[in-house]
């Protein structure tokens, strides 16, 4: 490494957050600048560990500490080239990824993990700003036709990667907009659409066609885009959302989160929206049900429309303040954490389970009545047990959930494909990505189960792969 005692010399340091008062006012990100010196100081703390479990916590095995000595080497331009070799859009994981690798960083051991993840989106976006990102279409075609299915972070991976490998690539996204969950599930205050909007100008570039609007499975049957395509890759998420289930769900005023948080992403992005069907948060008190990224996010955009109080319920117990002795360097921290949002304002509770909503005479929400729970084993199933005596209510304008997903939603497509689902919902596939219908695969949270954008970025590339090896046979 460039500076072997970096490390012991310097503290970690990251980019302060704007105040509270003013991004509350706006939609953008809620980061101030870096400045590119304080970057290299602190790209210089990247040790020279031997063995950088930061590779194995990240799913991309992003080449960190390759990138970290050229930035703090001044060599920006070779620092984007190995940070591309594994990771097409370093853009969204350095703004959204929660990082695994600074988890695993070497360092974390007995102090704080090197700034990966800063490291990472500071060099894209100068590389961006420099004009060092550009079209790579390539050199020769192949003649080959390949159907990518969902336009989130893991068919946009294994679009690019296909096309670059000289396949003719389509993208079918059900949305009127490319983007998937980038688009109307992640707020403009984490990540600026326009972000997404440039690199899908680069794909389209590079030879990929983009077909918003169309629902496979409805508007094109499975058995059209066999006979049409020489591979089909279904990248489509899991966005089947874990319901609440309990009375009152159904009451006006309770919302899933993504409807939430779709419908403040139109209003950024100019669309007009039906005032009777619109979800707002002004002058409401809010609960959201779900302490996780979702609920943070709506946590967030609550506060941003002038709520008047928000309430977050989590039905999990608070986590410790640090590691517990159960769960040790490399493995992710499950630890107590303050996002931005939360820094904005807002209450949040642990151990609480919702048993019923009630409303008003009109069927709207009025109140939440629930129960604190403690976490059991039942029948060799970890549950979570109501405790006697401690029911509460608490008033509520708005309801949203934020629960999580329980798989990919279900679709035509799968009985049209004659794919195969396992217990949970998933895609069934082999050690290649293909599933049981030949020709066909899977990549993301369809095969994997709802989890991270690095995670969905690197299933993207390895179908890719797999998808380049079968139709070069």
């Amino acid at each position: 490494m460039g500076n072997p005692t970096g490390f012991i010399e310097l503290r970690r340091q990251a980019p302060t957050r704007r105040p509270v008062e003013v991004r509350l006012r706006d939609y953008h990100e809620v980061y101030e600048p870096f400045p590119a010196s304080t970057l290299r100081a602190q790209a210089s703390r990247c040790m020279d560990c031997g063995i950088p479990f930061c590779l194995q916590g990240c799913p991309l095995g992003n080449l960190i500490p390759e990138w970290n000595d050229l930035v703090y080497r001044d060599r920006w331009r070779e620092a984007i080239a190995r940070l591309h070799a594994t990771n097409n859009f370093p853009e969204f994981t350095g703004r959204l990824c929660p990082a695994p690798c600074e988890a695993s960083c070497v360092l974390s051991i007995n102090d704080d993990a090197v700034t990966i993840k800063q490291v990472e989106v500071s060099i894209v976006d100068r590389a961006w700003k420099e004009g060092w990102i550009a079209p790579e279409p390539p050199i020769h075609r192949t003649g080959r036709r390949v159907a990518v299915i969902g336009s989130g972070p893991s068919g946009l991976a294994c679009a690019q990667q296909l096309a670059r490998d000289g396949h003719d690539v389509v993208v079918f996204e059900r949305a009127d907009r490319v983007g998937g969950l980038l688009r109307y599930g992640i707020p403009d205050f984490k990540m600026h659409k326009h972000l997404l909007d440039r690199r899908l100008e680069q794909m389209s570039a590079e030879g990929v066609a983009f077909r918003p609007s169309v629902s496979v499975g409805v508007d094109v049957t499975g058995e059209q885009l066999v006979r049409e395509f020489d591979a089909v890759c279904l990248a489509v998420g899991a966005t089947e959302p874990r319901g609440l289930n309990v009375p009152g769900d159904d009451l006006a005023g309770v919302h899933l989160a993504m409807d939430y948080l779709e419908q403040q992403n139109r209003r950024l992005a100019g669309d007009t929206l039906d005032a009777a069907k619109g979800i707002g948060a002004h002058g409401k008190r809010v609960i959201i049900l779900g302490g996780g990224d979702t609920g943070a996010d709506c946590l967030g955009t609550a506060h941003r429309q002038g709520a008047r109080e928000v309430l977050q319920f989590e039905i999990a117990p608070r986590p410790p303040d640090t590691r517990v002795s159960d769960n040790p360097w490399p493995e992710w921290p499950n630890i107590f954490r303050v996002s931005s949002a939360h820094e904005e304002g807002g209450a949040r509770e642990y151990s609480l389970m919702t048993t019923r909503l009630e409303g008003d005479a009109d069927g709207r929400v009025t109140r939440l009545h629930g129960v604190h729970v403690e976490p059991a084993v039942e029948d060799g199933r970890f549950i979570f047990r109501p405790v006697a005596g401690t029911d509460f209510v608490e008033d509520a304008d708005l309801v949203l959930i934020a629960t999580g997903f329980v798989g990919p939603e279900r679709s035509p497509l799968f009985e049209q494909f004659g794919v195969e689902l396992d217990a949970r919902g998933r895609i069934t596939h082999d050690a290649e990505y293909q599933t049981t219908r030949p020709g066909v695969f899977v990549a993301g949270d369809a095969r994997r189960g709802a989890s991270l954008i690095v995670w969905a970025i690197a299933e993207g590339r390895q179908a890719a792969a797999a998808m380049d090896r079968y139709l070069s046979v």
